[in-house]
């Protein structure tokens, strides 16, 4: 179950610099959080596209709804950081947006822990957890791998 290791790998580090925009939202360093924000952004670009092409599309088959809400909350959360994109936004209402959209990702990446991943293995065959591998190594990661 490789790849759910390192989807779950990610959601830790995703969790770990959300609390740091808070951090620096507190600090009142808007800077800090749009570099964050990137940050975030290169975990989740590659991540979101393990899910959504690789681990997603076999569990929409007996979780339709269920799948479909998560994609569109990938939808919500990838846009206000992609504001960051190319420095820190003008809008000042951004730092507070950021907050409420990382406070979404959090209450996701539970769902993604405690419902689909632990469905995950009763749920795909070898031939789709196979896939979703493919579809890892074509996306990579924003995170090293650890040494065997």
């Amino acid at each position: 179950m490789a790849t759910i290791d390192e989807l779950t790998r990610e959601h830790d580090e995703v969790v770990t610099l959300v609390s740091h925009v808070r951090g620096a939202r507190r600090d009142g360093d808007i800077a800090a959080m749009a570099e964050l924000a990137r940050r975030i952004t290169a975990v989740l670009v590659p991540h979101t596209r393990v899910e959504e092409h690789g681990l997603f599309p076999a569990m929409a088959l007996e979780f339709p709804d269920h799948i479909a809400a998560l994609e569109a909350e990938h939808r919500r959360v990838e846009a206000v950081p992609a504001e960051a994109a190319r420095g820190v936004p003008a809008d000042p209402a951004w730092p507070d947006r950021l907050l409420e959209v990382l406070a979404l990702l959090r209450d996701h990446i539970l769902k993604e822990q405690d419902g689909v991943f632990p469905a995950s293995p009763a749920t795909l065959s070898t031939e789709q957890w196979e896939a979703g591998e493919a579809v890892r190594a074509e996306a990579g990661s924003a995170l090293s791998r650890p040494a065997a």
